[in-house]
């Protein structure tokens, strides 16, 4: 593992800001799976998809335990291979529960066919089990992002991401199929936000990722990447009810700096058990090494 201490500078608003990281386990290019993509964290296991770059038809899951590093990669059920072609660009995903039974959610920012796939899983194999169709204002709409909201007896409710762009858009718990309707909500501020107490002059030129909703807390976490940057802005007080433009936290912020790597995308966030972890995409002479990891220090208040 990689280890560092978190730094807290002191500067006069005393802003809590992260800036190292300890690598949990890699995740290595295998069946043409190179780009990493969606991540999720499991109050178990995290969960990392790769695609095969500049395709976007063949994808695979790693599942890796989150204290022990180990990994495994996911077996799709349907066909008893490590593949799916399911997932698209695959990338960002939730976890949902629905009777019992793990679900994750994907977006595929596919312009046709399903925008969001739902698959069922147990242990280490999964099986397709939903395909749903994502529409804005009577067109198609491509989300990267997505993260639960809430679940009742009859309702899954979503938030979607389109670049600073947050939607609503909720399901019926069981369907395997249908349309959903976004709405719009909020925006998130990216420009002039605050990043260990000062701006970042080209953050507005960063890539856009997936990102992380804590609904209990009314928290999201939203990571941007630029070649071996990677920032993660917060947001706080942000529900689905929300609207205008949300301010980024001045007083919390996450970012790596690599000098390792001369690629180092965070690609998607998540909390579990109070700590903030993420999946990388990760380059350098010597080649990828890609992986999934915990920003030290931190714990989620």
């Amino acid at each position: 593992m990689v280890l560092g201490f978190a730094i807290l500078p002191a500067n006069a608003a005393q802003a809590a800001y992260y800036n190292t990281y300890t690598t949990i386990a890699s995740t290595p290019n295998t069946s043409c799976c190179t780009g990493v993509q969606g991540f999720v964290a499991g109050s178990t296991y995290l969960y990392s998809i790769k695609n095969r770059t500049n395709h976007d038809d063949t994808s695979v899951i790693y599942r890796v335990h989150k204290t022990t590093g180990a990994r495994v990669l996911m077996t799709n059920g349907t066909n008893n291979t490590s593949t799916n072609p399911w997932l698209g660009h695959g990338n960002d995903m939730t976890i949902v529960d629905i009777d019992g039974q793990h679900h994750m959610f994907v977006v595929t920012m596919k312009a046709t066919g399903a925008q969001l796939v739902r698959l069922r899983y147990e242990g280490t194999t999964y099986y397709h089990a939903g395909s749903y169709q994502l529409r804005l204002n009577g067109a198609v709409a491509t989300p990267s992002g997505v993260h639960r909201v809430s679940v009742t007896s009859t309702t899954i409710t979503f938030m979607f991401k389109s670049g600073r762009t947050i939607y609503n858009g909720s399901l019926p718990l069981r369907a395997s199929s249908g349309t959903i309707e976004l709405t719009n909500a909020f925006k998130l501020q990216v420009d002039g936000a605050l990043v260990n107490g000062a701006t970042v002059p080209d953050l507005g030129t960063f890539t856009n990722q997936g990102f992380f909703y804590d609904a209990p807390k009314k928290v999201l976490y939203y990571p941007l990447t630029k070649e071996n940057r990677s920032i993660v802005l917060v947001y706080r007080n942000v529900s689905p009810t929300t609207t205008g433009t949300a301010p980024a936290a001045t007083d919390l912020s996450f970012r790596i700096t690599s000098s390792a790597y001369t690629l180092f995308e965070i690609e998607g966030v998540g909390i579990s058990d109070g700590k903030l972890y993420f999946n990388t995409n990760r380059a350098n002479s010597s080649g990828a090494h890609d992986g999934v990891h915990v920003f030290n220090g931190y714990v989620a208040a």
